[in-house]
């Protein structure tokens, strides 16, 4: 007997909801992905800090971006 497949719906209801947070980390990166600068480094500040990271007023937006890239593929 094969096994029963779930439904769409209950496969919806089972995804773990996207957070803003996460989808505005994404948003940035594939922007980057595509040929974008970030213009504004405090908006990546911004996005990194409420993913939970720690960033430096000081520190430079690659680095930021290269720690956002790495916390998105865990």
């Amino acid at each position: 007997m094969p096994p029963i497949k779930p439904s769409p719906l209950r496969r919806l209801l089972t995804q773990r909801p996207v957070r803003p947070e996460h989808e505005r980390a994404r948003a940035l990166i594939a922007a980057i992905d595509a040929g974008g600068i970030p213009l504004y480094p405090a908006k990546v500040n911004q996005i990194a800090r409420d993913l939970g990271l720690e960033v430096s007023r000081d520190a430079p937006v690659e680095v930021t971006i290269a720690r956002l890239r790495s916390l998105l593929r865990a």
